[in-house]
This record gives C-alpha cells, structure tokens and sequence, in this order.
C-alpha cells in the first residue's frame, strides 16, 4: 500500500509543475484525495456492498468536487488536475497513466444498461471541459482538446476537438516516448479553418462580380456608342 501510495505522488510530481513537495501534495492534491476515496469505495463495491460504497463516493465529491462511480474500474498512474467537477461513471475503464483535466466528464448518453460508459486507452490526455459520452473506445496515446464533446470512437495516437468531436490529427508513426504528452494547448482549430476557406470563397466571388459588372459595363458603353 505503500508503495502505491508513493507512486500516486509521483504522479503528481511528473505530470504537475506546481507541485514543490510531497506533503504539499498529500494535503493539498484533490484528485489525489478523490482517486484514494474511490480505491476505498471500490473495494466494498467489488464485494456486493452497495450503500457503504456510494456513501463513500458521495463523501469523496463533497470533499473534492470529482464524483467517481466506485463500479467504474481505473488503471496506474491516473492524474486529475484541479479536478472540480470531473466525472467518471460507473462502467467507464480508465487504462494506465490517464490524465483528466478539469470538468471532464466521462458518461453515458442515456438509459440503456450494461456498459454505457467510454474505454480510455492508455496515455491518454482529456483537456478541460471536455465531454465523453457513450461505450466506444478512446485509443491509447489520444488527446482531447479543451471542450469538446466525443460521441464515437477515438483512434489511437489521434487528437480531437469540436463539437461534436472530430479527428484533426493522427501521428503517422509510433511515439517511442514512455512519458505523457501533456501539451494539449495547440490543437488545429477546425472551426477557424472553416471559416478561413468561407472568407476565401467570398473574396473570389466578390472579384467575380466585380469582373462581371465591369464586362457588362464595357459592352453596354460599346453598344450605346
């Protein structure tokens, strides 16, 4: 227990520069304290308990703000940052080194049974406000930008935004790196793309026009004369 407690902060130590000392982080770190709460909670839920564990999972999001679904099952090295407002439900799986920014949720879309939840890969990045809803896989090595709101597979090693969330980059070979990709802050911008080639278009047929009326203009003068 020891050990794996020795290896959560550590986790907070790679991933986080703010962090300056291990007590800082065992007294401090909420998505610490709620990844610890829900191991506790899981335990009971894994042995049929069902009050006792979600009483746990409540107290957990009182304390912290991160709601975990002591069902849901979660992988090494997961990293909440911040963490108000993250949440993962109860037949989400989380592989190993995850790291969910704040106000993630990872849920379902509506009221069907069994697994309703997303499978996020390992190594996986979930940027700040984005939305996961449904039973599909998010792939090993993925980032999800700031926002976004996936509704269908991820692909590994792939990078989406938008909403919904689309695929704006795949890595054409394999990372070779064992650490976390963590900068999730330029990410292409579908959107403004969009509209770059709206205004484009726009400039050309504006100078359509104005070539036509110029024509039009010539041959009435011609035909005057």
């Amino acid at each position: 227990m020891l050990e794996r407690l020795k290896r959560d902060i550590e986790v907070v130590f790679d991933r986080d520069p703010a962090a300056r000392s291990s007590l800082e982080v065992l007294l401090c770190y909420s998505g610490l304290h709620a990844i610890w709460l829900y191991r506790i909670a899981n335990y009971f839920f894994k042995r049929g308990w069902v009050i006792l564990p979600r009483m746990i999972s409540n107290f957990g999001r009182f304390l912290t703000g991160i709601e975990i679904h002591p069902g849901a099952t979660i992988g090494e090295g997961l990293f909440i940052d911040h963490g108000t407002g993250v949440v993962i439900g109860e037949t989400a799986e989380l592989g190993d080194n995850v790291t969910l920014y704040q106000g993630v949720t990872l849920g379902g879309t509506g009221k069907e049974k069994g697994k309703r939840h997303p499978t996020i890969g390992n190594n996986v990045v979930v940027a700040s406000g984005a939305k996961v809803l449904g039973s599909f896989t998010v792939g090993d090595y993925a980032k999800i930008g700031a926002g976004s709101v996936v509704l269908r597979e991820v692909p590994p090693y792939s990078t989406v935004v938008g909403i919904p969330g689309k695929v704006v980059c795949m890595y054409g070979e394999k990372v070779n790196r064992p650490e976390v990709d963590l900068e999730h802050g330029m990410l292409p911008d579908p959107e403004m793309e969009m509209i770059m080639c709206l205004q484009q278009t726009v400039l050309m047929l504006e100078d359509r026009v104005t070539q036509l009326e110029e024509e039009l203009k010539r041959k009435y003068d011609s035909e005057s004369v």
